[in-house]
């Protein structure tokens, strides 16, 4: 018996190249790039395999698929932006709704001027954004929604208009609008439309008040309207 059980043990171990240590981390940063430039419809795991120098099997073994393996994508990309529980962070740090604005904002506009805008996490999220897969709904729903929340109710306590108000949620979208275009733009491109408008590590702070004095004044006029218009003639 333990001859039997050392041999299916050598056998395993013989065969599970994909089980190697590092195996799933190459699998998720190729399919990173990979999908990043295909997409996930024009990707392959054939393809990922052979650049990841992994088993064909490598990603049902790991992943258990590609619609799996693009989960894990998403979700690393995410890790290497801006995480829902960052942005929580961030607004609960914070007692004035002006500063979570702000606090907010910094969060995203210091992910902007970093490496990881120009990244393939950063294409991905991109890619899905503009044009999401099947294999991602979940995904992107329960994030979208959890982000929403967010929003929604910093933007309730700006205007001090309830959360389930329409304006609330324009406002919430006007918040992080610049934001997603900036994050998906060509930024070789949108440098040589703007040159003067400069992310990098020496002009978060800048950014993120122009950004936050750009959002309030806009949050401002849409409650003042509001009340004008509720109010009446």
């Amino acid at each position: 018996m333990k001859g039997k059980h050392s041999a299916g043990t050598a056998r395993r171990g013989r065969g599970a190249a994909p089980g190697r240590p590092d195996t799933r981390a190459r699998l998720l940063e190729t399919a990173g790039r990979v999908f990043a430039e295909k997409g996930f419809e024009g990707a392959t795991g054939k393809e990922i395999c052979r650049l990841a120098r992994a088993n064909a099997a490598a990603v049902v073994y790991h992943f258990g698929g590609m619609d799996e393996l693009y989960a894990a994508v998403l979700v690393e990309a995410r890790n290497r932006l801006v995480t829902t529980d960052m942005l929580i962070a961030a607004v609960s740090a914070e007692r004035d709704p002006r500063l979570k604005l702000q606090s907010l904002i910094g969060v995203i506009v210091r992910t902007l001027a970093g490496p990881a805008s120009q990244s393939w996490a950063a294409r991905v999220i991109g890619r899905e954004i503009t044009s999401t897969s099947q294999a991602a709904d979940t995904f992107v729903d329960r994030e979208l929604q959890a982000r929403a929340a967010i929003l929604k109710g910093l933007v309730s306590e700006l205007t001090g208009l309830p959360v389930e108000h329409p304006v609330v949620a324009r406002g919430a979208v006007s918040i992080i609008g610049p934001c997603l275009l900036l994050l998906i733009v060509n930024r070789r491109r949108f440098e040589r439309a703007f040159p003067a408008y400069d992310i990098h590590p020496g002009t978060i702070e800048e950014v993120t008040q122009d950004l936050t004095r750009f959002t309030l004044a806009g949050l401002g006029a849409l409650a003042r309207g509001t009340r004008a218009s509720a109010s009446g003639p």
